[in-house]
């Protein structure tokens, strides 16, 4: 679709009526705009409100957050997901305030550069920040757009995210963050992914798939691979304290966080055998079932309860503890292990 400005006007006309009443949309402050984009990654909006304002509260400013202990960060972040959006942005964080006197650079490259700031970050907090003319393309915008001209281009492709902001570029010359967050609401509200909305679309007249009846066929893309599925078994255990036993992430996913402890279903109770000995007593059957998705994998989880019935001991590894119960809330767990933490105290 060549340039019109009437379908700009059309569209932020529309936006203007009918925009989502945000918090971070009552703000021009770079970094609370930043905080909501970080958050908003795969994460719906609704969601997000709840978390944006604790956030804000605990870190009112970037230095704040710089300052801040990781686990505090992972802390007010628990139950998001993706925890390595929290890690990078506090790291990205410090970086503003070491190389750039606590100022969230307004040059797109430098602020590009900053730990875990990507092409549509970049986009979005330069736009809606400071209106600089740069294009953000999200899922939203990806469907958006490839219904408004009919394209077949794989929008899993990156040369299609390049020629799409190319595309999109002379139509933020003026208001870029407006008209960003435009598209970005159309998408959300009336180009949805199976029910679009085309009879209220403000831009209909403009649609090529509309016209030639392709809506649902558009955006192309090609299938993501199949995640991988893990079969596992979790243990909540308790000393004869009445405390249970947590350990912490070391490897990449959900490095960091807590866990009751968790192993491949086929090696689990011969390691805590050899671990504990005679000490433990592992219960036969699972007290529950549960599955976990992520991005890439499913995790199966049987979860079983143990006791320790004779002195044992210490435990040897430095990422393991033993905490009374009542103080669970002081770590970070993810969310299937605070399910498994609420389903045993019942």
């Amino acid at each position: 679709m060549y340039f019109e400005e009437t379908f700009k006007e059309a569209l932020v006309s529309w936006f203007d009526t009918n925009q989502r009443q945000m918090p971070w949309r009552e703000t021009k402050n770079p970094y609370y705009i930043w905080v909501s984009e970080v958050m908003l990654q795969q994460t719906q909006v609704d969601t997000v409100r709840s978390y944006y304002a604790r956030f804000i509260q605990q870190f009112p400013t970037i230095e704040d957050l710089a300052a801040a202990d990781e686990d505090d960060v992972l802390k007010l972040w628990e139950g998001l997901g993706y925890y390595s959006r929290a890690r990078n942005f506090h790291t990205a964080a410090k970086e503003v305030v070491a190389k750039h006197q606590g100022q969230v650079p307004q040059d797109p490259e430098a602020f590009l550069a900053l730990k875990g700031v990507g092409p549509y970050t970049q986009a979005a907090v330069m736009s809606i920040a400071f209106d600089l003319p740069l294009a953000t393309v999200d899922g939203n915008v990806f469907r958006v757009w490839s219904r408004l001209n009919d394209d077949t281009q794989d929008t899993a492709l990156q040369k299609t995210r390049k020629a799409y902001e190319a595309a999109l570029n002379p139509y933020v010359q003026t208001e870029s963050g407006t008209f960003n967050q435009a598209m970005m609401e159309l998408g959300a509200l009336i180009c949805t992914p199976t029910a679009p909305l085309c009879l209220f679309c403000p831009v209909q007249a403009n649609c090529e798939a509309f016209d030639k009846g392709t809506t649902l066929e558009r955006p192309v893309k090609t299938k993501k691979l199949k995640k991988t599925q893990h079969q596992l078994h979790t243990f909540y255990i308790e000393n004869q304290h009445g405390e249970m036993l947590i350990e912490q992430r070391t490897t990449s996913l959900l490095k960091g966080m807590w866990e009751f402890p968790t192993y491949p279903a086929e090696t689990g109770h011969e390691t805590l055998e050899k671990l504990f000995g005679d000490a433990i007593v592992i219960e036969e059957a699972p007290s529950f079932s549960l599955k976990h998705q992520f991005t890439h994998m499913t995790w199966h989880i049987k979860v079983f309860r143990a006791k320790i019935v004779s002195e044992t001991k210490v435990l040897e590894k430095p990422t393991q503890r033993w905490i009374p119960v009542s103080q669970k809330d002081d770590y970070t767990f993810p969310v299937p292990m605070s399910k498994i933490y609420d389903a045993m105290q019942q």
